[in-house]
């Protein structure tokens, strides 16, 4: 679960990392008063989980409170990748020296949360990874002892050759990952961390994601979930238990077990095709989450063949099969399906579908290369 940046901003206010003040507006009105109260240059800035937003419009200078009406008038009702813009935050226009970047991420390959500061902040840090990536400086954490003090200061002497503003650097990491475990998230970014002409050391921006398995025990944080900010698709997906991501190929995937749809969206690429979604119906034995599965991937226009991919083991065929059949009743299919059903039940769910006109394949290689080659209009 994705945070907006002003409800980030409250969260590492809370713990204690300074950060500028803010107000977050959802009228045009509501934002000169708001910079009003601030007084002199503020920064109107788009609250919509999306990344790219200055690129888009969406972040504006306004030297006066007319001014910031004016710019959220026009940033509020704008789309950013799909996405409505319905909040603006307000905060003052900070006087900036120097940007950095500072962020903690849960690295599950050393199963450790990583600490990554770079000087060059400001900018993507993937940006930074590709250019500059000696610009990136890490630190795996043992979560048995947290960041220490002395490991805090050696990435904070990464960035900085000042001893205040190192220990200030230093102090603010200790308190992001604090941060991180206290909100249970899987990353948090302060990007950039600047410093200001008098050597204060702030964090003028905040990232922070949720890992959606904390947020049962963590009622305050679920709490915080705006779903007028993510895809319908997603929104859709969760509340019919389905794992779903929204990817930007044409080749639409519905798959059970998340190894199999790793699997299957590395096979399309293989073969030539861009994978449309991740999505995972799970083991579930439930015609109706075929049925919600479908109505998602077709919702999306870019689709152009959707593909099937099912090796039933808790997962019956049968129900599967059913699933398809139902949804193409409910709604017609306007793209070409491939369907490979094998395991459990196999031989009762491809009679389902030959009954309803419908062929099933059992071999996976096969079945993606007929979807690729009618992507791209081949015979199969």
């Amino acid at each position: 679960m994705n945070l907006h940046e002003y409800q980030a901003r409250e969260i590492l206010r809370r713990y204690g990392i300074p950060v500028p003040p803010g107000e977050v507006a959802s009228t045009p009105a509501e934002a000169r008063a708001i910079a009003e109260r601030l007084g002199g240059k503020v920064v109107v800035k788009a609250q919509v989980h999306a990344g790219g937003r200055g690129k888009a419009g969406g972040v504006k200078l306004a030297k006066t409170a007319a001014e910031a009406e004016t710019h959220a008038k026009a940033i509020l009702g704008m789309t950013i990748k799909g996405l409505t813009v319905q909040k603006v935050l307000i905060a003052p226009a900070a006087e900036i020296a120097s940007e950095s970047y500072v962020g903690i991420i849960v690295d599950r390959t050393s199963q450790r949360p990583v600490l990554m500061v770079s000087p060059a902040g400001g900018i993507d840090i993937e940006e930074v990874a590709a250019k500059t990536p000696e610009k990136i400086h890490r630190r795996a954490v043992d979560p048995r002892y947290g960041l220490l003090s002395h490991q805090a200061m050696m990435l904070g002497f990464a960035l900085y050759k000042d001893v205040k503003q190192a220990r200030a650097a230093a102090d603010i990491m200790q308190k992001l990952y604090a941060a991180v475990y206290g909100v249970g998230a899987s990353l948090a970014e302060i990007n950039p961390l600047v410093t200001t002409p008098d050597g204060a050391v702030q964090a003028l921006d905040a990232k922070i994601a949720i890992d959606d398995n904390e947020l049962e025990r963590r009622p305050d944080i679920a709490a915080l979930r705006d779903v007028s900010s993510e895809a319908p698709e997603e929104v859709a997906a969760r509340e019919a238990g389905l794992t779903f991501i929204k990817l930007e190929g044409t080749v639409g995937c519905c798959v059970n077990g998340a190894g199999l749809a790793m699997a299957t969206m590395d096979l399309v690429k293989y073969y030539g095709g861009e994978p449309a979604n991740f999505l995972d119906i799970g083991g579930s034995s439930n015609p109706q989450k075929v049925v919600s599965a479908l109505r998602i991937i077709t919702s999306d226009p870019r689709v152009k063949v959707i593909l099937f991919n099912i090796f039933g083991g808790i997962t019956r065929g049968d129900d599967v099969a059913n699933g398809i059949v139902q949804a193409t009743r409910e709604f017609t299919l306007k793209v070409p399906i491939v369907i490979r059903l094998t395991g459990t039940n196999e031989q009762l769910g491809v009679e389902i579908l030959r009954k309803a006109g419908f062929s099933a394949l059992t071999d996976m290689d096969d079945a993606v290369k007929q979807a690729v080659a009618l992507l791209k209009g081949r015979a199969a």
